[in-house]
């Protein structure tokens, strides 16, 4: 029977982990989060050489002054969306957990810089730290990268904190629950036609590595369907997942589609693609169409101005008469609620062990993630 620890440190650290933001939409700012951001073997696969070619060649010199125009379109006063609503939410987490636990946002570009946060935390007396991922599927552009970056930051200093990480949690109950808790209310007055769930596109490579030999992986219309031991790590059919729960749970069951947006360069990326969709559906007679982003959980410029005002504007032009972007979950009450009871779990798992411990040992409660692998 496992027994605490009697030397377990007074305070545990909750990190909340995000891909990033630039520190203001000032162009210069917008260069260097690019830079950052894109200069990444998970964010670019392809050989060093030529990545560097198309990022410094190609994308630097002419993609931030585009992109900082974007980001001055959703600029909050206290500053980036992403930014703001992540330190509301860890201040939301932190309130519910009290005193022992410290929690703390940060991103792999831009800032607060994980380094920083892992430094504060250190400095705060805290040994263990539980690690969250605002990232509910798998994808190696987005929680690879987010867990290569803690790993390594924790792994460079002298005394290594112990860490324990929320596995994806593309289908959790508590996740589900609290995206119809903030989708409903948006939903029930505007009385869509339709449901869009949009995620985050990746290029087909991505997946394909991440399944491996799959003979029907991409190669059948069904082949997203369900999750099972052939394609459970699979970031399509996560999304396909979190897309069937979701639109269950508030009442689109039979009307909604899935698509994916943000394609950067010429790799082919997974369909379908969220503008070539909403067409598509404008065609078909739907009028009012309602967009969700669940695996985005703050907002940010791909909520808020890529779907938020360019795709409003292109189902405008094409005679839709009523369009709707759902928020993300952001700071909600609820979202703070089921990620405060996964820190609390993780942490008392790891204080029984003594140690930091597999993310796939964690899971009991209700509305916890569940380990897929």
């Amino acid at each position: 029977m496992l027994q605490p620890m009697h030397d377990s440190p007074s305070r545990v650290g909750v990190l909340l982990v995000d891909v990033g933001t630039p520190a203001s939409p000032r162009t210069g700012d917008v260069r260097r989060f690019l830079r950052e951001f894109l200069d990444d073997r998970r964010m670019l696969d392809m050989p060093t050489w030529a990545r560097k070619l198309l990022v410094y060649g190609v994308i630097l010199p002419f993609r931030p002054r585009k992109s900082a125009a974007a980001y001055r379109k959703i600029w909050l006063p206290d500053g980036s969306p992403l930014s703001v609503y992540g330190n509301r939410l860890a201040a939301a987490v932190g309130e519910r957990l009290g005193e022992r636990f410290v929690v703390r946002f940060g991103v792999t570009s831009g800032g607060p810089s994980i380094d920083d946060v892992l430094e504060e935390l250190h400095t705060s007396d805290v040994g263990h730290i539980v690690v969250v991922p605002l990232l509910p599927p798998h994808a190696s552009t987005g929680r690879g990268i987010a867990l290569e970056r803690v790993y390594r930051s924790a792994g460079a200093r002298w005394r290594a904190p112990s860490l324990t990480v929320v596995p994806p949690f593309y289908d959790a109950q508590g996740y589900i629950d609290a995206l119809a808790r903030v989708a409903s209310p948006v939903l029930e007055p505007f009385a869509a036609d339709h449901l869009l769930v949009s995620f985050h596109g990746v290029p087909e490579r991505d997946v394909t590595r991440s399944v491996g030999a799959s003979p029907r992986c991409l190669q059948r219309q069904d082949c997203c369907d369900a999750i099972d031991a052939e394609n459970r790590g699979c970031y399509r059919a996560q999304c396909f997942a979190t897309a069937r729960a979701f639109a269950g749970a508030v009442g689109y069951r039979d009307r909604y589609t899935v698509s994916f947006q943000s394609r950067l360069g010429r790799a082919k990326w997974i369909d379908p693609d969220t503008t070539v969709v909403m067409p598509q559906l404008a065609k078909q007679g739907v009028r009012r169409l309602a967009v969700a982003c669940p695996n985005f959980l703050l907002d940010c410029l791909e909520t808020l101005e890529e779907i938020g005002i360019r795709g409003k504007q292109q189902w405008d032009e094409c005679g839709g008469e009523g369009f709707v972007l759902i928020p993300c979950l952001n700071a909600d009450p609820s979202w703070a609620d089921v990620i405060a009871q996964w820190a609390r779990e993780h942490a008392r798992v790891a204080e029984m062990t003594g140690s930091g411990v597999s993310a796939a040992s964690v899971g009991s409660a209700p509305s916890a993630p569940r380990s897929i692998g």
